[in-house]
């Protein structure tokens, strides 16, 4: 079932987004060569004790995972797609990150992610960050009143494809509310003009992923968690709760630049 929000339950989730978008800004500017995932967390952990808001990760138990999970922040390095926990690995130059974070407060959800390099940049790692946000962009600009679900998907999908990236089948974006996973799913890849219509007051999470080689297979680590490309390919993850309203889409996670 989706829910559709008011006004005011959106400004209270955008509230909720920025809290996102102060931790992710925070852990970006700490990453250096030498720096620990686990300080990241800490990082992001003392950023949402100041909001007094909490973790919608910490705790997390899906029902694929053996454990629950651990940290605030997902820590995905070089060929972890996504769902990373964070650990006493020290950033090494040249890594390829991507910090996935979301906040409760007051109540509503805000979640977000984020891609980028340490130290000394692999052209071919800023080609793929790049593409990444140009396909949330334009999964961003499809989240309109009139369109559907597959138009957002269609656009995500044509952009890394056209780019000759991989993209994981079976895990994309979703809906977000009073908890961090809702309906409707968002895929990163579909046909347009199929799906759910958009309406005013609908609340997604967009969130492209996106596998270098080009190839699309991956498998879960030994954690139960990580997800890693199979061919060990580096991968990057970016996203947005964007709310769908009458004057077009509303980014509720918007950040600071590092």
């Amino acid at each position: 079932m989706v829910e559709l929000k008011t006004n005011t339950s959106i400004d209270a989730m955008h509230a909720a987004g920025q809290v996102v978008g102060r931790a992710l800004t925070a852990v970006r500017r700490a990453a250096d060569v030498g720096v620990s995932l686990l300080e990241l967390d800490e990082l992001a952990r003392e950023v949402l004790r100041e909001a007094g808001a909490s973790s919608p990760f910490l705790g997390y138990r899906p029902s694929f995972a053996p454990t629950p999970f651990p940290a605030v922040i997902c820590a995905s390095v070089n060929d972890a797609i996504v769902h990373g926990i964070p650990t006493r690995y020290r950033l090494r130059d040249g890594d390829l990150v991507s910090i996935d974070c979301g906040a409760i407060l007051d109540g509503w959800a805000g979640d977000s992610a984020i891609s980028f390099t340490v130290g000394r940049p692999r052209p071919a790692d800023v080609r793929l960050v790049e593409t990444a946000e140009r396909a949330l962009a334009a999964g961003i600009e499809a989240a309109v009143v009139g369109n559907r679900i597959g138009d957002i998907a269609h656009a995500v999908g044509r952009v890394c494809r056209t780019a000759g990236y991989g993209i994981p089948d079976g895990f994309g974006g979703h809906g977000v509310g009073r908890h961090m996973h809702e309906d409707p799913e968002v895929p990163n890849e579909g046909r347009p003009g199929r799906g759910l219509p958009l309406r005013p007051g609908m609340v997604l999470a967009i969130e492209p992923m996106l596998i270098a080689s080009g190839k699309d297979a991956y498998y879960a680590a030994g954690d139960g968690w990580t997800l890693r490309t199979a061919d060990g390919s580096r991968a990057a993850h970016v996203e947005h709760t964007v709310a769908v309203t009458d004057s077009g889409p509303r980014i509720l996670t918007a950040r600071e630049a590092p």
